[in-house]
């Protein structure tokens, strides 16, 4: 059963420029591509998407052994329930992170990636070093994302600029594109975000 419903979604659904765009991947794309959208709105209703879609691009990134990205999908899903109950029906209302929290923020990130990086290269994962930034500064995103501090836009616009060379590599090509499309993304959301500020305590 498992092994056919992976053989239905490995469908080729059509090819661009030779590339074999499959079920999986539409599909995951267009959800994600909704999820992010919405989140630059600042609705709560983004969280059912961003959880359908991290869902779905776990699945595509085990395929494809990028091992930190797949894991990556499973914090999205927990942060998608926390943030649906943290924003309320209300939505998101934006504020800013001091200075001492971003600089605070970015040093233990990087503390952390370092870290990671040997381990996934042990693993035996593919592109370790970028995948394992990804992996660290997408928490870092998600999390100041659900706490609704403005920055996590520019967070979520270095890490797509990663990922469309990443997936690219990995002859991810659609979902790469998909990238280029959310690093605009987060360029609105910051815009967006910004009228929804309030100053930080």
């Amino acid at each position: 059963m498992i092994s056919e419903i992976n053989e239905l979604v490995a469908t080729v659904l059509f090819t661009v420029l030779g590339y074999q765009v499959t079920l999986l991947e539409l599909v995951a794309v267009v959800a994600s591509a909704i999820g992010v959208w919405l989140g630059t709105t600042g609705k709560r209703i983004m969280w059912p998407w961003w959880g359908l879609s991290s869902a779905l691009y776990g699945w595509l990134f085990l395929n494809y052994d990028l091992y930190a990205s797949a894991a990556l999908q499973v914090a999205f899903i927990a942060a998608a329930i926390w943030g649906w109950f943290g924003w309320g029906p209300q939505g998101a209302s934006s504020r800013n992170l001091s200075w001492t929290r971003r600089a605070i923020i970015f040093s233990a990130g990087t503390m952390v990636w370092l870290v990671i990086t040997p381990f996934l290269i042990g693993l035996g994962a593919v592109a370790a070093l970028p995948d394992a930034f990804g992996l660290v500064f997408s928490l870092v995103a998600q999390v100041i994302m659900v706490l609704q501090f403005r920055e996590n836009w520019l967070v979520w616009l270095v890490v797509d600029l990663l990922y469309v060379g990443l997936y690219w590599s990995q002859d991810l090509k659609f979902t790469s594109l998909l990238y280029v499309a959310f690093s605009a993304i987060a360029l609105r959301g910051w815009i967006n975000w910004k009228s929804l500020a309030r100053t930080a305590g």
